[in-house]
């Protein structure tokens, strides 16, 4: 079985960053970057999810006794 090796982070973010500089322009580099990740949403999602199910006093019962 082959081992895969990959590259220190640092090494990998200064070659993409340099690779789509020289393909795409600075402009267009800036705006991939700032591109909104899909697991952010999914995350909120899960949050808000979660938040519509909890009961605020058993939550805060749980969190700080029930002395709240």
């Amino acid at each position: 079985m082959n081992m895969i090796q990959y590259m220190d982070e640092n090494l990998l973010v200064k070659k993409g960053t340099e690779i789509l500089l020289k393909e795409l322009g600075p402009a267009e580099t800036l705006r991939f970057i700032c591109l909104p990740s899909q697991k952010r949403t999914e995350s909120v999602r899960r949050h808000r999810q979660w938040q519509d199910k909890l009961d605020k006093d058993e939550f805060f019962n749980a969190v700080f006794g029930s002395e709240y």
